[in-house]
């Protein structure tokens, strides 16, 4: 098998390969509008390389391949839109497959016309007048031939308008001047009846050029590439590539049988457009249920770079963009399977004879038989012997499609494809969410995908004893999903919500480091009224809000399961009853208390809300008696140092006072009497020291009482 070389966005790498080996790939430039319009009568005449393979994916590209033969040096051509020609370019790989190599690939260009105009050597704009092209033509060889006159060559000179007054009138006309091969110079008046022939072979060609560019400028969404291959012999050309085009679209039907026995069909089908430009004819067709990246890249838009202007010497300058599946499991659930349809032939005919019997069936006219009613049972044997003209396949994260009959749609055309036919289990269901905002449930069907096919998102209509019942909208399935499709709106079902809420007392108090943690809940209480006015029962499946922090209460009902954010309850209600579903939640509250802060009217106040119990209670009254010891102790070492702080105030007073002393009889009196008050006072501070630091140590010895006693405190009660 040959290796396929990619294509990278810069350069588009053209494959070459031998029967006995790889040859390496060459970058091919890509043309200019001149070279282009040189190949556009070659091209005219190359033989189309037909589409043989189409995959399309949910992103909103495709991938194509095609496959044809070529002889000797021939040119084959793709036709593009010029919504594909980017993606083109940024994907194409081309192979010759049989040992020939690819010489060039060349495509009509983007460029605005006024500048590929101006690659051209006539100096014509886009809207020229007959005076303009012959004044293009200036120095040309011409034939100049009037309607009645001799005909006479040279080359043109000059073109020049005139006019003349008669009678009041103005007559303008244009007359041209030629140069004969003898230097004879010759004038004639262009008139309807003049008919000019440019005798230059290389002038008569880039007049062509110029018609062409002109003619391609109406033609704006076509883009023709032209591979050029070059080779002895017919070979197989390869060419693959990647193009925007429409996100094909998937529709089921959910046949809903008779008989009870029965489970329901499901039906898949797939819409498809070509809107490339090219026919699909006996195409092989995937549809894939995946999203690869892709992006958009303008490479077909020729991009010109600005230069810096350098000047010249004075002397030589010059002019220059449903509902949620299941989560969890939360009790045991009803356990559907599915049976997957066995893929078969599509019974005389190709898939294009499905295809136009399908669009035909609802588009055309078939001959009007005599009326009579429809045999139901004939009609389910008829849906029941159909099958899939698709095959599932797994392909990593995407899933596949693939059809197993070749397609014909041709361009600008679309086709209903059927790609699944199986048994399903599914359960008829009704649905309520508050967040509906209606009091009506909803008509569901629970289904379950036990099968291996991933089931593409799309819309679904049920059917229900071949009678039209509703319609919804799906997200896709992955194989063992679980998911609820609902479809109508259910007349029998009435459902209310009732809501009661409160603040619980404590239930639980823990200490721990110091810490005091109580424990309370905030419970809330929701009850569904259901009415079922029908003459039959229903299940009705009721979606609970799943909030955080708040949970379910152990002892109520509990859900089937857990979506994303929501719970899923069952309720089966008999006919003309009334049923009752209460779903109480709890979300726990808590509260810390630092127990050296802890008071004795904070206990007051435990005991009053009936938080703490005896054992509790005996425990934070020995913290709080100790704390008390520790605080005596505090307030006892204030009142010595406040004995300290006084005598050194009187010392103070008295050395200032000794200081003003003169020495008299009288002052050596009153000397004495202070110095003997403050040996006195010395003897009381030291008293007061000793006693202040005793008292300290005893106070840190408490204090050390008071902290090991709360942290070595531990309860975990429930009240």
């Amino acid at each position: 098998m040959k290796q396929v070389l990619p294509a990278f966005c810069i350069s588009i790498l053209l494959c070459q390969s031998s029967p006995g080996q790889q040859k390496p790939a060459t970058a091919t430039k890509l043309p200019s509008a001149e070279t282009a319009l040189a190949r556009e009568s070659a091209n005219a005449s190359a033989a189309k390389l037909p589409v043989r393979r189409v995959v399309l994916y949910k992103n909103g590209v495709g991938y194509f391949e095609h496959l044809g033969r070529v002889r000797g040096s021939q040119e084959v051509h793709v036709d593009f839109t010029s919504a594909q020609l980017n993606d083109v370019l940024k994907s194409l790989t081309v192979l010759d497959l049989s040992g020939g190599k690819i010489s060039g690939v060349d495509y009509n260009s983007e460029a605005p016309l006024a500048r590929r105009l101006a690659t051209l050597r006539l100096t014509l704009g886009e809207n020229p007048t007959v005076g303009d092209f012959l004044g293009a033509l200036r120095g040309a060889k011409l034939e100049v031939r009037s309607g009645s006159g001799a005909a006479m060559s040279g080359k043109l000179l000059s073109v020049e308008k005139k006019s003349r007054e008669k009678d009041n009138e103005t007559k303008e006309w244009t007359e041209i001047s030629l140069v004969s091969d003898s230097g004879e110079v010759r004038t004639a008046e262009v008139t309807p009846a003049t008919s000019v022939r440019i005798a230059e072979k290389d002038l008569q060609v880039e007049v062509e050029r110029y018609l062409g560019l002109i003619a391609s400028s109406r033609d704006q969404d076509l883009r023709r590439m032209t591979i050029s291959t070059t080779g002895a012999g017919e070979r197989n050309l390869y060419v693959s590539y990647i193009s925007e085009v429409p996100i094909w679209k998937t529709t089921y039907r959910i046949v809903l049988r008779s008989k009870a026995e029965k489970r329901p069909l499901l039906q898949g089908w797939a819409i498809v457009d070509n809107t490339i430009g090219e026919d699909w004819n006996d195409v092989e067709v995937s549809l894939v249920a995946g999203a690869p990246h892709s992006f958009i890249q303008q490479l077909s838009q020729p991009y010109y770079g600005r230069r810096p202007v350098v000047p010249l010497p004075e002397s030589v300058q010059l002019t220059p963009q449903t509902h949620a599946a299941t989560l969890e499991t939360m009790s045991p659930l009803l356990a559907p399977r599915m049976m997957v349809g066995v893929p078969g032939g599509v019974a005389g005919g190709s898939m294009g004879g499905v295809i136009g019997g399908v669009v035909g069936g609802m588009g055309g006219a078939l001959p009007s038989p005599k009326p009579s009613s429809v045999d139901e049972a004939e009609v389910e044997e008829a849906r029941e012997e159909s099958e899939p003209v698709a095959e599932g396949n797994a392909l990593g994260d995407l899933f596949e499609y693939k059809l197993k009959e070749r397609v014909t749609i041709r361009k600008n055309q679309s086709a209903l494809v059927p790609i699944l036919q199986t048994d399903i289990a599914a359960e008829r269901v009704s649905l309520w969410s508050e967040s509906l905002g209606e009091a009506r449930p909803l008509r569901a069907l629970w289904v379950n995908n036990a099968s291996s096919l991933t089931l593409d998102g799309g819309s679904f209509s049920v059917l229900d004893g071949n009678t039209f019942a509703g319609e919804g909208l799906v997200e896709a399935i992955k194989p063992g999903e679980r998911r609820l499709l609902s479809y109508a709106t259910d007349l029998g079902l009435l459902v209310d919500a009732k809501l009661d809420s409160g603040h619980e007392r404590v239930t639980r108090v823990r200490i721990y480091r110091g810490i005091l943690t109580t424990t309370s809940e905030e419970r809330e209480k929701k009850t569904y009224i259901v009415r079922n006015e029908d003459s039959t029962a229903r299940a009705l499946v009721i979606e609970h809000p799943a909030r955080p922090e708040w949970k379910l209460a152990e002892d109520g009902p509990k859900p089937e399961e857990k979506a994303p954010g929501l719970y899923r309850f069952r309720l089966n209600i008999e006919p003309k009853k009334t049923e009752r579903l209460v779903v109480n939640e709890a979300k726990p509250l808590y509260t810390q208390y630092a127990l050296n802060s802890v008071t004795d009217e904070q206990i007051e106040f435990f005991l009053r809300q009936k938080s703490i119990n005896p054992q509790i209670e005996k425990a934070l009254r020995g913290i709080v008696a100790q704390k008390k010891v520790v605080a005596d102790f505090d307030a006892m070492i204030k009142m010595q140092q406040k004995s300290i702080d006084q005598i050194f105030t009187d010392q103070g007073r008295l050395r200032e006072n000794m200081k003003a002393l003169k020495g008299s009889a009288e002052e050596k009196t009153l000397l004495q009497r202070y110095t003997k008050q403050l040996d006195e006072e010395e003897t009381q501070l030291d008293t007061l020291r000793k006693g202040k630091q005793g008292t300290e140590t005893e106070q840190q010895l408490a204090n050390a009482v008071l902290q090991k006693m709360i942290q070595e405190l531990q309860l975990d009660v429930t009240l």
